[in-house]
């Protein structure tokens, strides 16, 4: 018996999808596919999985133009340090509050940022090349050598004791959606419109497209305090360390 492949992105947690599938679709198994992020789009090209539970474009662009998506929800941005790291001290942060750090973005960094609102600057060392991933990413500013920034899900995702986060309250959203071939239609193929209905909130009971979850969601962000403390003060020593070996 051939399952239906879905795919999905670290940080995305498909197992609600996946029970909810197993009560519908009896005679058909989901099998569940763990995706790289580069290779999202790959994966659904080369006819790797079915569907996708994949971080969305920014805006659409020539390199999605063959998929059908839809978008799910946000993510909010966390920034991950040491828990030595004296940014530990606050309960959230801005991006001015990151404006001298070292920020140890990964190549395939899931955010999406506007021109020049990137805070933080480039780890000033000869040999500075970008981490591949989130989790090479928390395992340098576990030495106390900088900061990253990344969505709330891949902050847990790569816990340890050594690491902490915290909210970052004007930084970017990560969006997540399901994704498709566009050759491939809901209206004529029903485990894909099942896998659709399922993400989208859709009960087994409703018809298409009456789904009450049907609205893109957006994260609740906490209002700013008026008053932040002041935690540069005496850690700009901190700025040059170098990461451990």
């Amino acid at each position: 018996m051939n399952a239906f492949r879905l795919g999905y992105v670290p940080g995305v947690m498909p197992a609600k999808w996946a029970s909810r599938w197993a009560e519908r679709e009896t005679r058909t198994p989901l099998e569940l596919v763990q995706l790289p992020l580069a290779r999202q789009r790959e994966a659904l090209l080369d006819k790797e999985v079915d569907a996708a539970l994949v971080r969305l474009p920014a805006t659409p662009h020539d390199e999605w133009e063959m998929f059908s998506m839809i978008a799910l929800y946000r993510e909010t941005s966390v920034v991950a340090m040491s828990v030595d790291h004296y940014l530990s001290a606050a309960e959230d942060l801005i991006c001015d509050d990151l404006h001298d750090e070292p920020l140890w973005q990964s190549a395939d960094d899931p955010l999406h940022w506007r021109d020049d609102t990137r805070p933080g600057t480039a780890p000033a060392y000869a040999e500075y090349t970008p981490p591949q991933g989130a989790g090479d990413a928390i395992e340098i500013v576990a030495t106390g050598a900088g900061v990253v920034i990344l969505p709330l899900s891949l902050a847990r995702l790569h816990h340890r004791k050594d690491v902490t986060f915290r909210p970052l309250q004007d930084g970017p959203e990560a969006p997540v959606g399901i994704a498709w071939l566009a050759e491939r239609s809901t209206n004529d193929d029903p485990l894909l419109d099942t896998i659709v209905g399922i993400v989208r909130g859709r009960t087994a009971q409703s018809s298409r497209g009456t789904s009450a979850a049907t609205k893109e969601v957006s994260a609740p962000k906490k209002e700013k305090k008026p008053v932040r403390q002041n935690l540069r003060r005496a850690h700009n020593s901190s700025k040059n360390r170098r990461p451990r070996r």
